[in-house]
Protein backbone atom coordinates (compact mmCIF):
# COMPACT_ATOMS: atom_id res chain seq x y z
CA UNK A 1 0.00 0.00 0.00
CA UNK A 2 1.21 3.47 -0.85
CA UNK A 3 0.79 6.43 1.52
CA UNK A 4 1.55 10.12 1.13
CA UNK A 5 3.02 11.48 4.35
CA UNK A 6 2.75 15.26 4.57
CA UNK A 7 5.12 16.95 7.00
CA UNK A 8 3.29 19.98 8.40
CA UNK A 9 4.82 22.90 10.29
CA UNK A 10 2.74 24.82 12.82
CA UNK A 11 4.67 27.90 13.95
CA UNK A 12 2.31 28.30 16.92
CA UNK A 13 3.52 25.02 18.45
CA UNK A 14 6.40 25.48 20.86
CA UNK A 15 7.56 21.96 21.67
CA UNK A 16 10.90 21.32 23.31
CA UNK A 17 10.28 17.57 23.33
CA UNK A 18 12.68 15.61 21.17
CA UNK A 19 11.43 13.00 18.75
CA UNK A 20 12.31 9.33 19.20
CA UNK A 21 15.00 9.58 16.50
CA UNK A 22 16.77 12.32 14.54
CA UNK A 23 15.71 13.11 10.98
CA UNK A 24 18.89 11.45 9.74
CA UNK A 25 18.09 8.26 11.64
CA UNK A 26 14.48 8.30 10.40
CA UNK A 27 15.65 8.66 6.79
CA UNK A 28 18.21 5.87 7.23
CA UNK A 29 15.60 3.56 8.80
CA UNK A 30 12.73 4.17 6.38
CA UNK A 31 14.56 4.69 3.12
CA UNK A 32 17.15 2.07 4.04
CA UNK A 33 14.40 -0.50 4.55
CA UNK A 34 12.67 0.48 1.30
CA UNK A 35 9.59 1.72 3.19
CA UNK A 36 9.99 5.32 2.02
CA UNK A 37 10.52 5.64 -1.71
CA UNK A 38 10.49 9.37 -2.39
CA UNK A 39 10.45 12.61 -0.44
CA UNK A 40 11.69 16.16 -0.26
CA UNK A 41 11.32 19.51 1.43
CA UNK A 42 8.94 22.04 -0.06
CA UNK A 43 9.45 25.76 -0.53
CA UNK A 44 7.51 27.98 1.94
CA UNK A 45 3.88 28.99 1.33
CA UNK A 46 4.97 32.39 -0.02
CA UNK A 47 6.39 30.55 -3.05
CA UNK A 48 3.20 28.54 -3.68
CA UNK A 49 0.68 29.16 -6.45
CA UNK A 50 -2.96 28.12 -6.37
CA UNK A 51 -4.56 27.36 -9.72
CA UNK A 52 -8.28 27.29 -10.43
CA UNK A 53 -10.16 26.93 -13.70
CA UNK A 54 -13.59 28.54 -13.62
CA UNK A 55 -15.90 29.13 -16.58
CA UNK A 56 -13.07 28.60 -19.05
CA UNK A 57 -10.69 31.04 -17.31
CA UNK A 58 -7.54 30.12 -15.43
CA UNK A 59 -7.00 31.94 -12.14
CA UNK A 60 -3.57 31.84 -10.48
CA UNK A 61 -3.13 33.27 -7.00
CA UNK A 62 -0.13 33.49 -4.71
CA UNK A 63 0.21 31.34 -1.65
CA UNK A 64 -1.56 28.30 -0.26
CA UNK A 65 -5.19 27.54 -0.94
CA UNK A 66 -6.39 27.95 2.66
CA UNK A 67 -5.98 30.57 5.33
CA UNK A 68 -4.07 28.67 7.98
CA UNK A 69 -1.08 29.04 10.25
CA UNK A 70 0.09 25.55 9.39
CA UNK A 71 1.90 24.80 6.14
CA UNK A 72 3.21 21.73 4.39
CA UNK A 73 6.98 21.70 4.68
CA UNK A 74 7.74 18.39 2.98
CA UNK A 75 6.49 14.98 1.98
CA UNK A 76 7.45 11.34 1.82
CA UNK A 77 5.87 8.51 -0.13
CA UNK A 78 5.71 5.40 2.03
CA UNK A 79 5.24 1.83 0.77
CA UNK A 80 3.90 -0.23 3.68
CA UNK A 81 2.08 -3.52 4.15
CA UNK A 82 -0.65 -1.88 6.25
CA UNK A 83 -1.99 1.39 7.61
CA UNK A 84 -0.68 0.38 11.03
CA UNK A 85 2.87 0.07 9.67
CA UNK A 86 2.58 3.49 7.98
CA UNK A 87 1.35 5.03 11.24
CA UNK A 88 4.27 3.51 13.14
CA UNK A 89 6.80 4.91 10.63
CA UNK A 90 5.11 8.32 10.58
CA UNK A 91 4.97 8.48 14.39
CA UNK A 92 8.76 8.11 14.56
CA UNK A 93 9.37 11.12 12.29
CA UNK A 94 10.75 14.03 14.36
CA UNK A 95 8.02 16.37 13.08
CA UNK A 96 5.38 14.14 14.70
CA UNK A 97 6.69 15.67 17.94
CA UNK A 98 7.44 19.23 16.83
CA UNK A 99 4.79 19.62 14.12
CA UNK A 100 2.13 17.49 12.48
CA UNK A 101 2.26 14.46 10.21
CA UNK A 102 -0.68 13.92 7.89
CA UNK A 103 -0.87 10.45 6.41
CA UNK A 104 -3.08 9.73 3.38
CA UNK A 105 -3.53 6.38 1.67
CA UNK A 106 -3.10 6.54 -2.09
CA UNK A 107 -6.27 5.96 -4.09
CA UNK A 108 -5.13 4.55 -7.43
CA UNK A 109 -7.21 5.62 -10.42
CA UNK A 110 -7.69 2.04 -11.58
CA UNK A 111 -9.57 1.02 -8.40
Amino acid sequence: MKFLMLVVVDPSLESTEEGPVSIEQWVDETYGAGKAVEGDRLRPPADAKTIRRRNGSIHVTDGPFAETHEWIAGFDVLECDSLEEAIELASRHPMATGGIIELRPAWPLDL
